[in-house]
């Protein structure tokens, strides 16, 4: 057993409750802020061949603590007009830079932004809906049940047989199917506890299809991750957490479960 890797869990637990539970919106935009910052940092760090612009990232991620300070509606405005800015702001530093960057550094550092800064946006977008500190437990606890069973069913038990893919050769069909019972059950039990303790009550069938879609997008964010890993030909994105790597290895699924969540879980 991972000792490691449990007590980093059990650290880092508190933390994300004291934030999401007890911070205001423009707490949960700031920390937000902080982890995608820690996140694009370790990426960008893992292509040491390139040249990546750094400081074009940081600040899409300072962007995330102005969330809730603008409008819904001109916040997507703003992201949409973002882009072509963020694309003239690249060219202008290669052009100022006498290409000594490329546009692989270009395109490593766009990526980037996209992947983490703009996926990322959309958790505490959905933190800041109606009911939304309580709908918000539904990506986290699709995300952690996921990696919870696979890791247990692939790596502690020693049940996975058949291998699910070369991009990441621990992971088996068998860790993949009980990472989407894990899912659900997490979200089950969640769904009947504020059944009866909040004024709001979710569909059993619903919680459990939303479950298991949101599942499916995190085991992609999980194999999307490793497979940046593999082309930088690192293991991890840093060791920043202990038994986990860095803090990118321990949200890549997040990251892809956070806009669906969004979408899914502010239509019911």
């Amino acid at each position: 057993m991972d000792f490691k890797r449990i007590t980093s869990a059990l650290l880092g637990l508190p933390m994300v409750i004291i934030v999401l539970l007890l911070g205001n919106k423009y707490v949960i935009d700031f920390a937000l802020a902080i982890i995608a910052g820690i996140s694009l940092h370790e990426y960008y760090n893992a292509f040491k061949e390139y040249k990546p612009i750094k400081w074009i990232g940081y600040l899409g991620a300072i962007l995330i603590c102005f969330v809730h300070i603008i409008s819904t509606e001109q916040l997507f405005f703003y992201i949409a007009l973002s882009i072509p800015f963020i694309i003239v702001l690249l060219f202008i530093e290669l052009i100022l830079k006498d290409m000594k960057i490329n546009i692989i550094d270009i395109a490593i550092t766009l990526f980037g932004i996209f992947y983490i800064v703009l996926f990322i946006m959309f958790i505490p977008l959905l933190a800041g809906v109606e009911n939304g500190k309580i709908l918000i437990w539904y990506a986290l606890f699709s995300a952690w049940g996921t990696d919870i069973f696979a890791f247990l069913i692939g790596n502690t038990f020693k049940l996975g047989k058949h291998k699910f893919s070369k991009i990441s050769p621990n992971k088996t069909i068998e860790g993949c199917i009980a990472g989407i019972l894990g899912s659900i059950l997490l979200t089950f039990i969640y769904t009947v506890c504020i059944n009866k303790i909040s004024p709001i009550c979710i569909s059993y069938s619903k919680a459990a299809i939303i479950s298991i879609m949101l599942s499916i997008i995190g085991q992609f964010g999980d194999f999307a991750a490793s497979s940046i890993k593999r082309f930088a030909g690192i293991k991890d994105f840093s060791n920043l957490i202990p038994g986990h790597g860095g803090l990118l290895d321990r949200i890549d699924s997040l990251i892809f479960i956070a806009p669906f969540a969004y979408i899914l879980l502010t239509m019911i």
